[in-house]
């Protein structure tokens, strides 16, 4: 099992057992539309497939890491320094690269590694966007934080070299998909309530519209022999309810980024699937009414 590099909200690493425990114990190809922080790529290291994100300075970390020499991106990484003023420093740059349209190769690195301290280093390890665009995160208070990753970038460029890396939307998987595949979802979540709304990690956001896009495509990739795997939150279920090939389960998962220390703790989230009990790689989890 590779590890992430990057801190991600929503992130899988806790229910990496439940989820990879909804996938057919054998397919073909592996794709994940919304990767993010990739715990559920990286833990299954496919030996052929696919991610995408619309965040593109995360598409761009992801390609110099299957791309270049990892030494060249960990040297970079060994650069930056542990004080707020560099932060700040580091944070404009960050922004200002962003605003670059055709980079060179050394200012891809750059920015790869940039995204990488400033995850390491920001507040809560969130990654945000304003309305611009730009990345607004204010410094985070640690002791020593590792923002070089070596052996984490070594063991990611292995499993990236056989993986196409796609920046545009989620619907590019039903050309890229084939009978025989895994499909695994894991979009922003439907809000639960007023206040809990974590979709502005990217500064287009994901609305209900986009959720219902997402049905559909689910659906389309059901009828073409695709495996399918969805994780949100229980709202989302409703849309699934007149799909019967589409089983539902709940599991509860641990919120452990949030602004409000009071409000970290266990939430619920459904996973979806047309997968068959029998062809699951285990089957204990229980059936969401």
């Amino acid at each position: 099992m590779v590890e992430p590099i990057l801190k991600w909200a929503g992130g899988k690493r806790q229910l990496l057992s439940e989820i990879t425990g909804q996938f057919p114990a054998g397919f073909e190809r592996y794709h994940e539309p919304f990767v993010g922080g990739g715990a559920v790529y990286f833990h299954l290291e496919p030996e052929r497939g696919s991610i995408n994100d619309l965040n593109d300075r995360l598409v761009t970390l992801y390609e110099v890491v299957r791309d270049r020499d990892p030494d060249d991106l960990i040297a970079e990484n060994e650069t930056h320094e542990h004080d707020e003023e560099y932060y700040y420093d580091a944070r404009d740059e960050f922004n200002d690269l962003h605003e670059v349209d055709d980079k060179t190769d050394d200012q891809r690195l750059r920015e790869a590694s940039l995204f990488i301290y400033l995850n390491r280093t920001c507040f809560n390890g969130l990654y945000r966007e304003n309305s611009s665009g730009e990345f607004n995160v204010p410094v985070g208070r640690y002791a020593n934080p590792d923002w070089v990753q070596a052996d984490r970038i070594r063991a990611l460029h292995g499993v990236l070299q056989d993986t196409t890396i796609h920046n545009e939307d989620f619907e590019y998987v039903r050309e890229a998909a084939n009978a025989g595949d895994l499909v695994y979802f894991d979009p922003p979540y439907e809000p639960v309530s007023t206040t809990a709304n974590f979709t502005d990690y990217h500064a287009e956001g994901f609305d209900k519209d986009d959720q219902k896009r997402l049905r559909d495509l689910a659906v389309d990739l059901d009828a073409m022999g695709v495996s399918v795997v969805l994780s949100n939150s229980p709202p989302v279920a409703e849309l699934y309810e007149e799909y019967d090939q589409f089983s539902v389960t709940v599991v509860g998962a641990t919120r452990s980024i949030n602004s409000d220390g009071d409000n970290r703790g266990e939430v619920a989230e459904v996973l979806l699937t047309n997968v068959p009990d029998d062809e699951k790689r285990r089957t204990t989890l229980s059936e969401y009414n």
